[in-house]
């Protein structure tokens, strides 16, 4: 099990990596356009990325995450925005990697929201399921935001992303 969500945190940063690097190109104008997305732009749905991953994070390991809305705006400027993506994705690579395999199967993790007090408690391997379709569910938007944007968006599926880590092996 450990080295399934290993596997797919080293995917998470190499999808986010390709996502970046598609979205660098766009002004500040295109990045901020409302697309219709569940959090209105590219800007919006990466700063969710990156606002929820940040919470998640906390909550697996146990301590308290920011008081952060999931449509908060953790930051402003694009480069700022992929210098901690990029920090995120290695601090969550590091995190799976530290990781045991009895911590996965058997643990638990127990928090409360910001928008409700209520404690919830569940499975470790539960959250860290959730934690990685997230992404993917709202990479698949930026994917959609991106291919309207420009015409062209970056392939991101994991059969791709595994077929490279293994002809680099």
């Amino acid at each position: 099990m450990k080295a399934h969500f290993a596997g797919f945190a080293r995917y998470n940063a190499w999808a986010n990596r390709r996502l970046y690097d598609a979205a660098a190109g766009l002004s500040d104008g295109r990045l901020r356009s409302d697309e219709g997305a569940f959090f209105g732009s590219l800007h919006g749905t990466l700063n969710h990325l990156l606002v929820t991953d940040v919470i998640w994070m906390a909550r697996i390991r146990g301590i308290k995450g920011p008081p952060w809305t999931l449509d908060h705006i953790a930051h402003d400027d694009f480069a700022d925005l992929r210098a901690a993506r990029e920090a995120l994705d290695a601090d969550i690579v590091a995190g799976i990697d530290a990781l045991r395999e009895s911590d996965i199967l058997a643990g638990e993790i127990a928090y409360t929201r910001v928008t409700r007090p209520e404690l919830i408690v569940q499975p470790l391997a539960h959250a860290l399921a959730h934690l990685f379709n997230h992404q993917t569910h709202h990479r698949g938007q930026c994917h959609m935001i991106l291919t309207r944007l420009t015409g062209t968006a970056p392939e991101l599926d994991l059969l791709v992303y595994q077929r490279e880590a293994t002809a680099a092996a």
